[in-house]
């Protein structure tokens, strides 16, 4: 059996999960830029656009800022 640290790092369960993740943060991060140029938040536009977390800052723009439509 091989120690930890010389098992191969790129596996097909790695690449799916990677996969996941992109797109995880793409429809976040696209449904967060959209409400924010409709609301004319430039600001939050702009460190939308370049911090990737995961789709963390859009869902807390998402469900936080931006305004509820009625």
């Amino acid at each position: 059996m091989q120690p930890f640290w010389q098992i191969p790092f790129w596996t097909p369960i790695f690449t799916v999960l990677i996969l996941i993740a992109v797109a995880w943060e793409v429809v976040w991060k696209a449904i967060a830029l959209w409400r924010a140029a409709r609301n004319g938040h430039l600001v939050w536009f702009i460190f939308i656009l370049i911090i990737n977390s995961l789709g963390i800052l859009p869902i807390i723009y998402i469900v936080f800022f931006s305004r509820k439509r009625g």
